[in-house]
């Protein structure tokens, strides 16, 4: 538990804070969770309050401070193969692409990729059924942190338990020794994967077009009017006929027109 109290006026700074930046508007019932994942921060600096600390964010002299304080406050909840439907119908899409179109690349982007399970899965999908054909697999987070674990691709073993058997003997080197109980994704899978730092709630970088985008589990932090324009952002790129996944607990009832839905969660650009 944080030695540190914050105040309802200073909570309401960090609510504020992380909007501007990443568009996430945060409950009342985050205030211990925000609390504490500073903590930490006030003691590295020596502060006392978190006054104190808001007012090294807003001062303009420490982007790395503020880019440390946006990966504590973003919340990042994974596993592999979360959702199998969506996986079945990736495979389906890369399957039935169009044969004149074979050397042009499969793409597919992991849109909020977290710590790097989802990314993971699609690269392991599109390595056992296209093979030698080209596929690529951009994966971007606004988080740093998350995205360098990501990036080392090594995980306690118990996120395995939805891996397909044969991929995890295929793709995933188990832990020995001192690294027991832990898997990690084999270099050229991990290869395959593009991680980049990536702001949904700005204007994005040219990342190109793709055949499938994943969303998913992102706006249930967003209020309408940032769901709205997030959503019309990252489906711009998305090729006429491509899927766009978002979470089971979403919807894009009243905030994008330019996907048609398909079945729930699950939608086409037309």
């Amino acid at each position: 538990m944080s030695v540190f109290q914050i105040s309802e006026q200073e909570f309401a700074q960090f609510q504020r804070f992380i909007f501007d930046i990443a568009g996430i508007s945060m409950s009342s019932a985050k205030k211990a969770l925000v609390s504490g994942r500073l903590a930490k921060r006030l003691q590295h600096h020596q502060l006392s309050s978190y006054t104190e600390y808001f007012k090294l964010l807003s001062a303009g002299q420490a982007p790395e401070e503020v880019q440390v304080a946006v990966d504590l406050l973003t919340t990042n909840e994974t596993y592999f193969f979360r959702e199998m439907r969506h996986f079945e119908l990736l495979r389906e899409a890369a399957l039935a692409r169009p044969a004149g179109s074979r050397n042009t690349p499969f793409r597919v982007w992991s849109a909020a990729c977290s710590s790097g399970e989802e990314p993971y899965s699609i690269a392991m999908v599109l390595a056992d059924c296209l093979g030698n054909n080209p596929w690529e697999v951009v994966a971007s987070d606004i988080s740093t942190r998350v995205l360098q674990r990501a990036r080392n691709g090594h995980y306690p073993m118990e996120r395995a338990q939805h891996i397909p058997q044969d991929y995890l003997r295929r793709f995933c080197l188990k832990g020995i020794g001192d690294q027991q109980g832990t898997l990690l994704v084999e270099r050229a899978l991990r290869n395959r994967v593009q991680f980049r730092q990536v702001n949904l709630n700005t204007a994005l970088p040219d990342l190109g077009s793709f055949d499938v985008i994943f969303l998913r589990n992102v706006m249930i932090y967003f209020n309408g009017e940032t769901k709205r324009q997030v959503v019309n952002r990252v489906v711009a790129p998305l090729r006429r006929g491509g899927y766009f996944f978002i979470g089971h607990s979403e919807s894009l009832h009243e905030v994008s027109d330019a996907v048609r839905a398909v079945m729930p969660s699950v939608y086409s650009k037309p």
